[in-house]
Parts: structure tokens; C-alpha cells; sequence
């Protein structure tokens, strides 16, 4: 190879160099899964999604030190009138995290009790169900969603996963990157003398070059330092290039336009070069180009350059191998969907959801408790509280720092409303077609999706209000709540609604007529829920009062926390759907094929994110997914109805 000094074959813009790098190398660029025991999954990317294989807590586990009782035999205590308990019998002594004994359902705390003797307490103040209690699956109900394919795993989430029952994931593989540093004037750092003789500099940019790739989730190999010898660095490169093991290729130094640089032409004369220089400084001698294949980068010679070349295209290549955005650290202003509470005298970190709805940042609360390590597993941001202050607006605007990219905070699409497990399967299949948009989904009931979308806070709601008039579902009360806001109303799937009831069915249930017998307790769905509204409706034409059933009080958000708490004995029986029934391993008694719908602005069908969930309801992958949970009917999937008269 004749010695001449390169010329750059034309210089490119930050933007066009990128888009021929991924035009050209992206869409080929494949990498294989492995799967890893689950406490070496940090900082790796699921290659598929994973559930929860078990309810977290398993058990009903006191959240406090103290004595575990049965709330009701505690009611009526006072100062003036305190209550005895016999200790072993009235009350048993527990530590944080115990497994409540039997016919206990609530703890007093340690410092609220009274240790009259050995086998005296006490009390001054009545406990209430369920106080200072950790309820089976609090936190995690087997089965449920607990991240999406190309989820990144952090310290936070291997302890949802471990607590979710899973011991391996699979992750995709590293990409591999192989880098070779190049220059006569180069030396080993462990071998340079204390004094390095002038023009002899001490390599560095492979060192922080290749832990820049493992912060991305990719691994290195390091060659030794290579002279200018084009035969030697050809030789280097082709035994790279025939590894099964190297995804990528960075030739370190020799890019510029000097008689000794070789990085083009060992590139030009083992593939193609597809860049050689881009229009920006520090960074202008990056070479990019194509071997056997494989990307293959002439990385400049300065350190600057070195890592600003790899931040702008060895970083997002590898990002995109891996479902992956890198993560800046910065803030947005941001628009509580409610009031947010503070404590005077304490500092609160509130984490929170977020996503952009027309022209604002709409954050979502979190669930603040200690034990709920989904809250932050979930989280997009925090908001800080500062101790002086006793809470946030409604509307007031906040800081919240960012926990995600903003890229993928504007680009999540906001759902709130009812609650259906097809949404975690929408969720999913977007992750799976691209890792540009996330669905954010919020659970607050049918009309509370409804109250959402009129007051701008999120993109579309999931509704299955019955209309009692006539039959129909969701149509009266979009015209009710939505008058001035034009919507389409996407038919979503049809689903099972029954009662849940115990493996084997004890009680022996048959309908709805049985939640008054004196035996069945209840657990019931939030008001303005549309599972609440069916029930509501058909207890009416049975002419029976809710006053009658025991439990008709007891409010959850979700039908898997409802069959949960069937399959925690906290209740008898629920309404909800088949899926949830089914997932549990539970018994289900059909009452009713319901409609349950999304509801979207006119104004938001035109969003790109909108149109991939379109896509993506429309598709095989959705159907085939929804029908293996059971209990779903995907006929009408997709079908637009009509809401005006």
C-alpha cells in the first residue's frame, strides 16, 4: 500500500453521516439472546418480556413491630375506656415483615400498646382492617407485566424481578466491539517510563473508549498498539472481521488526512468506506465505512475527537442494537395530574410518570410507599417536595428531574382510564416495533379516563361504561362528559366479565344473586369504574340493595388486584374479567361479553405515536396475544364506532 496523504471524500453533516450510518448498517446489524441468572441482568436488556412469576408479598405480612390483632375486637377502645387484650390469644406479638396469624387483620403498633403483665396488653385506641398490614400482593400480582422487551435492567428492577419469582431472564447479547489503537508515538500505560521521551504519548482513548461501550451495555476487546503498518493493521482487521464474536470494528488514530493515517484505506480496501469526514469539531476525521458487514469506525487521534465521534455514532448504533436511548441527565417542567401531598418537616422525592399531552409535561404520581418498588422501577422522573412545603397543585408547574431520556418522555403515549391486561400487551408489541415510543397507562376507572382526556392529561382512555338506557357501551357518556371534544371510539376487544371466585368455587356461587347470602364477602371496583357501573346495573334489575352485600364497600383499582384478593381469602368473590381469573389459576362464573373500548381525540390521530398504536391494534401479533390470555373476543378489534347521533 503506497503511502499518500488522504483526502476527505466529503465532508458530511452531523445528520447526514448519521443517516447514512444507519441506512446503510442499522437495519442488518442483528444481535442473538442469551439467558443469564437474574442477578447478573443489570445494566442488560431483556430480549423479551418478563412476568411476574409470584405475588409480592406472597402473604399477609405485618408492615409494623407490635402486636397483630383482629381489628374488631378492638373497636371501642378510648382513653376513658380502654380495651384488655390476652397476649397469645386477643393479640400475638410480631416483627416487621412477619406473616400475620391466622384471623388477624390488622397490627398495633409497639409504642401504642401497653404491657400490663406477661400476658396482658393494654389499648387505648381501636385498630382498623388491614392497618399497618402489607396485603398479599401489594406490590406485584403474579403474572402481571413487570417490564417489556428491550427494558434495561437497574438495581431497582432486579429486586422487582427476584420478588416477582424470577431467577433467569433473557437478555440480548453485548454487541462486541474490537478496537485496535494505531501510532508509532503510542505506549502501553503500564510499560511508559516516568518521563516519556518527547513525541512519545501514553495511549488512552481504547481504554476510555471501550468503558464508554460497556456504559452503552456493549463489551471490548483491546488489541495492543499496531505501528502505522497498513499490512499489519489489515491483518488485524481481517481476523476481526472473520470473528462470529465482533460486532464492530474501531480502528483508534489514523483517520485524518496525514501520509501515515491508514484508517480509510485499510477500510476502502477491505470493504467500503461509506464516510470520511464530518462537518464538525472536535470530531472532523471520523471515517465510516462497512467490512464484511460490520460497521467499521476510524476513530480520530484526539482524545476529544475520539469521544465525540463515539457519542455521535458508535454510541447510537450500539443503542439501537439494543432496543436502547441514551439517558440524559436533565429537568422539564411539568404538570401534576393531581394534587400532590408533602409533609412539613420532611423532604419528599415523588416519583412520577410522564409524558406530553399537547403543549405540556403531564406527570403522574406514583405509589409513594417504601415496600412498592415498582414505583421506581416505573418512573420517568422525581419531583422534590422541599420540606417547608405541604404539597404541590393541581396546576401548578414543577421540576422533574429526569429518570429517562426527554426523547422518550415526549415521545410516551398517555393512557388513563380502566383497567384491561390487553393495555400490557399494547405496551409491549410498541417496545417491540420501536424503541422511540413508550405507553404510560394509568389506572383510574372509565369515567376517570373520561374526566381526564376533558381536562388535556392524557392521550386516550380506556373505557367500558354501560349505558343501562339501551345496551350500548361508552356512546352516551362520551357525549356526556365530551360534548365539545371531537373523538373516535376504537373498538379494543371484547371481554368476559364474571365473578372471581376461589379455586374449586367453596362457597358454590352461582351468580350475582348469591353476593347477598351472609357467608360471600365481597370485594368490589372503584366508583366510577365501568366493571362498578355493570355491577351497579345488574343489581338493580335483581332489585337488590348493595347495602346487602358484605364488602360492597371494599374498593381495588385493577381486576388483578381483585382476583387477587380472592386468591388471598381477603374476599369471597369479585367482579372481573376472565383474564385475570384465568392468569391466577381461578374459578370464573360469566356474567356478561362487555365492549371495552379506547377513546381518542380527533386532534391526536394524526400523532406518529398514535398511529404506531393503530398499527399495532390492527395487527396479528396483537389478536394471537390477546386470544392466548383467554376470555377475549378480537372480531371487532380495531373497528371505529360511532359516537354522534
Amino acid at each position: 500500500m503506497n503511502q499518500k496523504r488522504n483526502i476527505y471524500l466529503r465532508m458530511n453533516t452531523v445528520e447526514e453521516a448519521r443517516e447514512i450510518l444507519f441506512r446503510e448498517l442499522a437495519p442488518v446489524l442483528r444481535v442473538s439472546e442469551q439467558t443469564v441468572d437474574v442477578t447478573e441482568a443489570v445494566d442488560r436488556v431483556l430480549a423479551r418480556p418478563a412476568y411476574a412469576r409470584l405475588s409480592s408479598p406472597g402473604f399477609h405480612a405485618a408492615a409494623m413491630d407490635g402486636a397483630a390483632v383482629k381489628a374488631e375486637t378492638t373497636f371501642g377502645a378510648t382513653e376513658a375506656d380502654p380495651k384488655i387484650l390476652a397476649a397469645g390469644t386477643d393479640a400475638v406479638f410480631v416483627n416487621t415483615g412477619h406473616v400475620m396469624p391466622e384471623n388477624t387483620n390488622a397490627v398495633i403498633m409497639i409504642e401504642d400498646l401497653q404491657i400490663l403483665d406477661e400476658g396482658r396488653i393494654r389499648i387505648e385506641a381501636p385498630a382498623f382492617p388491614w392497618q399497618h398490614v402489607r396485603r398479599m400482593g401489594e406490590d406485584i400480582v403474579a403474572t402481571e407485566l413487570l417490564f417489556p422487551r428491550h427494558h434495561r435492567i437497574t438495581p431497582y428492577c432486579l429486586g422487582a424481578l427476584i420478588a416477582g419469582g424470577i431467577s433467569e431472564v433473557a437478555v440480548l447479547e453485548k454487541p462486541q466491539l474490537f478496537l485496535v489503537p494505531t501510532g508509532p508515538e503510542l505506549l502501553e500505560y503500564q510499560d511508559a517510563p516516568r518521563n516519556p521521551a518527547p513525541g512519545r504519548v501514553i495511549e488512552s482513548n481504547s481504554h476510555v473508549l471501550g468503558k464508554m461501550a460497556e456504559k452503552c451495555g456493549a463489551s471490548y476487546t483491546r488489541h495492543p498498539i499496531l505501528p502505522d503498518a497498513p499490512e499489519h493493521i489489515q491483518k488485524t482487521v481481517a481476523r476481526a472481521a472473520e470473528d462470529e464474536d465482533c460486532d464492530m470494528i474501531l480502528i483508534m488514530g489514523g483517520s485524518s488526512a496525514g501520509t501515515e493515517d491508514f484508517s480509510r484505506q485499510v477500510i476502502e480496501t477491505m470493504g467500503r468506506v461509506l464516510v470520511h469526514g464530518v462537518a464538525m469539531m472536535p470530531g472532523k476525521p471520523t471515517v465510516i465505512g462497512e467490512i464484511k458487514g460490520k460497521p467499521a469506525f476510524g476513530i480520530p487521534g484526539y482524545p476529544v475527537s475520539a469521544i465525540m465521534a463515539f457519542e455521535q455514532f458508535v454510541a447510537p448504533l450500539i443503542a439501537s442494537m439494543l432496543g436502547q436511548e441514551e439517558m440524559p441527565e436533565e429537568t422539564t417542567a411539568a404538570r401534576p395530574a393531581r394534587k400532590i401531598a408533602g409533609k412539613l418537616g420532611m423532604e419528599q422525592f415523588v416519583r412520577v410518570k410522564l409524558g406530553r399531552v399537547g403543549p405540556q409535561i403531564v406527570a403522574t404520581p406514583l405509589p409513594r410507599g417504601a415496600g412498592t418498588i415498582t414505583s421506581i422501577t416505573e418512573a420517568d422522573g422525581i419531583i422534590r417536595i422541599p420540606a417547608d412545603k405541604e404539597g404541590i397543585r393541581e396546576n401548578e408547574s414543577v421540576r422533574a428531574r429526569l429518570l429517562k431520556p426527554r426523547t422518550s418522555v415526549e415521545n410516551t403515549i398517555v393512557a388513563v382510564g380502566s383497567h384491561d391486561n390487553t393495555i400490557d400487551v399494547l405496551a409491549d408489541l410498541i417496545r417491540s416495533r420501536s424503541n422511540r415510543y413508550n405507553l404510560s397507562s394509568s389506572h383510574v376507572g372509565s369515567i376517570g379516563g373520561l374526566m381526564a382526556l376533558q381536562n388535556g392529561l392524557c392521550h386516550f382512555a380506556g373505557s367500558h361504561l354501560l349505558d343501562a338506557e339501551d345496551g350500548s357501551y361508552n356512546i352516551s357518556y362520551i357525549r356526556k362528559y365530551l360534548p365539545e371534544t371531537p373523538v373516535r371510539l376504537v373498538r379494543l376487544v371484547e371481554r368476559d366479565q364474571g365473578l372471581i371466585v376461589a379455586q374449586g368455587n367453596p362457597k358454590r356461587i352461582s351468580g350475582i344473586n348469591d353476593l347477598q347470602r351472609d357467608d360471600i364477602g365481597f370485594i368490589n371496583r372503584q366508583s366510577g369504574a365501568g366493571t362498578r357501573v355493570l355491577l351497579d346495573y345488574r343489581l338493580d334489575q335483581l332489585g337488590i340493595d348493595p347495602d346487602e352485600i358484605r364488602g360492597y364497600e371494599k374498593e381495588e383499582f385493577t381486576h388483578m388486584a381483585v382476583a387477587v384478593a380472592v386468591l388471598g381469602q381477603t374476599a369471597d368473590a369479585g367482579l372481573g374479567i376472565f383474564a385475570a381469573a384465568n392468569a391466577l389459576g381461578l374459578e370464573f362464573i360469566p356474567v356478561v361479553t362487555e365492549s371495552y373500548d379506547l377513546v381518542i381525540p380527533e386532534a391526536f390521530m394524526d400523532l406518529p405515536g398514535i398511529q404506531l398504536l393503530m398499527e399495532v391494534i390492527g395487527s396479528r401479533d396483537f389478536t394471537e396475544r390477546v386470544n392466548a390470555l383467554g376470555g377475549y373476543h378480537t372480531k371487532n378489534t380495531g373497528k371505529m364506532i360511532r359516537t354522534q347521533s
